[in-house]
């Protein structure tokens, strides 16, 4: 396979540090790009020498905002400018880190923002592949302590499958070797069950000794979770790190 020059954008971040190490081991010229290498996507500073003979770009970016229209307005203008940046490059790949049912919960801005960085791909002039990816175990912590009230997690009972961080990166990073897919395509986690469920195994398997409550009208960032909400519909990649395996692997604190 011939080696391609990759930018990440977002590439010093969780999934991006991943996806750089991948392609890097796979033979690529892999380039991380964030504000602290001097790539801006939102003022564009450093986007046209970073993607100075590129083959791909990958944006697994995040807004540094989770409020809904600040969300909204850095996906826009970011994807808007790296756009812009990857036809005067001739880039000829554009991959996007999504996420699954992102168009199946309208009450949640930063899903809603989602759709409309998606929306702008899809209509721009650079080929592109979309891969959406369920909800990371990696923010299961992060999740109990924002639904918690009163020392009870309390959460929707919608089904959830929630994906290693390092199982992301490895879809992300065999699509963008790949021709560009001109759609989407999803990976979630090997184990499915209700959301509750599934946050109270992790607590149990992390020795937190919160009690988790099944509450129907919990919302997920502002949205309802409705059976389907947060999980694949159709075809989905599976990754290979369940639940049990990822809290043994995590380094101690």
């Amino acid at each position: 396979m011939q080696a391609k020059k990759v930018v990440v954008i977002g590439g010093t971040g969780l999934i991006g540090s991943k996806v750089v190490a991948l392609l890097t081991a796979a033979g690529h010229e892999a380039v991380p790009a964030s504000p602290n290498t001097g790539v801006n996507t939102l003022t564009g500073e450093g986007l046209d020498a970073a993607l100075a003979g590129a083959d791909v770009v990958i944006d697994v970016s995040n807004s540094p905002s989770f409020e809904p229209q600040a969300v909204k307005a850095f996906f826009e203008t970011s994807t808007h400018n790296l756009l812009a940046a990857e036809a005067r490059a001739g880039v000829g790949h554009h991959v996007i880190l999504s996420i699954v049912g992102t168009d199946r919960m309208p009450g949640n801005g930063y899903f809603a923002a989602k759709v409309a960085q998606e929306a702008l791909i899809k209509a721009g002039p650079i080929p592109y592949s979309i891969v959406r990816a369920t909800q990371f175990l990696e923010f299961l912590g992060g999740i109990a302590d924002a639904t918690t009230s009163d020392g009870v997690v309390r959460l929707a009972g919608g089904l959830f499958q929630p994906v290693a961080a390092q199982d992301v990166a490895a879809a992300v990073a065999e699509v963008a070797q790949g021709a560009p897919l001109l759609g989407t395509t999803e990976i979630a986690g090997p184990e499915r069950a209700p959301f509750d469920e599934i946050v109270a195994r992790y607590l149990a398997l992390a020795g937190d000794g919160r009690r988790v409550e099944r509450d129907p009208q919990a919302r997920y960032f502002g949205g309802v979770v409705e059976q389907e909400s947060l999980v694949p519909t159709g075809p989905a990649r599976l990754g290979g790190i369940g639940l049990a395996e990822w809290v043994a692997r995590r380094p101690a604190a």
